[in-house]
């Protein structure tokens, strides 16, 4: 749990929030744009969203800051955030988390570098490779044998990639996983910072973690130079709301808030960055009494959910195994393996039959996001849905079947293989080929091949698989996956 340098006195100011406030009761007639005019050339969304809602999507101006270049209440609000998670530096993000972790790349790597990465990294760390023109040397996380997930990435691994590549700049992790599994992270930012190389960790699922000690570590805690966090995931600020947090030296201020500038909009929404200035607040003052008091509404629901025959919601046991040194209680993930049903089947389910929609469903598993705007009333619902599920859909229980996919081959850069010409053939007649686009399952997006790596029988095997059980595969052309663009 962090230590907050400041007084929760100080904390409990929303510079931005205020300001914005104070903008809208003055009722400024503004001739600048969004062109809706405080909403009145969009009746139909301010009569469905509320008046204020579109009187307060303003355009940057001297009362409120400006976020490319903040030198009054949004530079407030930002230091505030740094705080709070005990860095040196917080930045707003408007672009999502997709745009940290490529400014986290981009002020880390040059064209022709080496970063280090594990295999279940999200699509956007790839997609900052591209950008950065950097060269990816990857780490196979282990596979959960049971529940069939990518769980951690174990020190050991880790080590032996940066010990085979001294030269590399940066190493990359995921903390925690989409699943909730965290690695030793403490170890392995100590071990790549003694071989200079910078350490950059995507904390998309994991805003929550400094706000209570029976969480995971967060990884500013742990010593990481640039942090990227999605307060929008679980801290309660507004979908696309994210933050990027800086500590030390290794990477310099400049750096970043050059690399955030090269694809963040310069037209930042005032909704977002104060729903971060609110949701900051109230983590602070409030996070640990309600992540607390979930952790133990999680830990019963967890319990009776167990007793449901097929079920298992996995905790804190899966501790020790495949890597995972800890695990977030508030990722409800759920093995529904033993009903006969894939997590992806269950999904739809809960969704069309019940009006419940999970995170994400798997070959064998779903997952709850647990987060501030949860309590007993709503993990109860999905309790008893799942309870009439297993009644209603069960099935003959399928085989397990464990995919096991190593590191392709890479044979172009990603940012050449981005650039070069490229055909289309059928997916099964692309053995041996270099795969011109990546194919991945979204949510989480995560790749299974990436543009200028050999394609595999496994990975043919894999995509025409999860092609069958009707995954929301993406990044390719073709979506009936019929066809893949290769490079020739």
């Amino acid at each position: 749990m962090i230590i907050i340098k400041k007084s929760l006195e100080k904390q409990n100011e929303v510079p931005l929030f205020t300001a914005l406030k104070e903008y809208h009761e003055k009722g400024t007639v503004p001739f600048d744009v969004p062109g809706h005019k405080k909403g009145k050339g969009a009746s139909e969304l301010s009569e469905f969203f509320g008046d204020t809602m579109l009187q307060c999507d303003v355009n940057s101006m001297k009362p409120l800051d400006n976020l490319s270049s903040p030198v009054s209440v949004i530079k407030e609000a930002q230091q505030l955030m740094a705080d709070a998670y005990g860095a040196d530096e917080a930045f707003f993000m408007v672009n999502g988390t997709t745009a940290a972790v490529q400014a986290m790349i981009l002020s880390s790597c040059k064209p022709g570098d080496k970063i280090i990465l594990p295999r279940n990294a999200h699509k956007s760390a790839f997609n900052g490779i591209v950008l950065s023109g950097a060269n990816p040397i990857y780490v196979q996380p282990k596979v959960h044998n049971q529940f069939g997930f990518a769980a951690a990435v174990e020190f050991e691994d880790i080590k032996r990639v940066i010990d085979d590549n001294k030269d590399a700049k940066a190493i990359f992790l995921v903390n925690p996983t989409y699943y909730g599994t965290v690695s030793k992270i403490d170890k392995i930012i100590e071990y790549a910072h003694m071989n200079g190389m910078i350490a950059l960790v995507d904390q998309a699922h994991g805003a929550h973690f400094a706000f209570s000690d029976r969480l995971p570590k967060c990884a500013i805690e742990a010593e990481a130079d640039l942090v990227a966090v999605s307060t929008h995931k679980t801290g309660g600020s507004l979908t696309q709301s994210s933050v990027l947090l800086r500590k030390g030296d290794r990477v310099k201020s400049w750096k970043v808030h050059k690399s955030i500038n090269l694809t963040q909009t310069t037209s930042a929404s005032y909704l977002l960055m104060s729903s971060l200035d609110v949701s900051r607040r109230n983590l602070v003052l409030n996070g640990k009494e309600i992540f607390d008091k979930l952790i133990d509404v999680c830990r019963e629901v967890r319990s009776n959910i167990n007793k449901i025959e097929g079920l298992n919601a996995f905790g804190k046991e899966i501790i020790g195994k495949q890597g995972i040194v800890d695990f977030d209680e508030l990722k409800l993930s759920i093995n529904v393996h033993g009903l006969g049903l894939t997590g992806l089947e269950v999904y739809d389910i809960l969704r069309d039959e019940y009006n419940i929609q999970v995170e994400l469903g798997d070959m064998y598993n779903i997952l709850a996001i647990v987060s501030v705007g949860d309590d007993i009333n709503s993990l109860m619902k999905l309790y008893d849905a799942l309870l009439d599920l297993a009644t209603k859909y069960r099935r003959e229980k399928k085989k397990f079947i464990k995919i096991n996919l190593q590191n392709p081959e890479i044979k172009l850069s990603p940012r050449d293989a981005f650039y070069a010409e490229k055909l289309s053939i059928a997916l099964d007649d692309s053995c041996g080929k270099i795969s011109g686009e990546s194919v991945m399952v979204y949510p989480p997006g995560i790749p299974i091949i990436c543009p200028g790596e050999v394609i595999t029988e496994d990975i043919i095997y894999h995509i025409n698989l999860l092609r069958d059980q009707n995954c929301m595969l993406n990044g390719i052309e073709d979506v009936s996956l019929n066809t893949i663009k290769i490079i020739e």
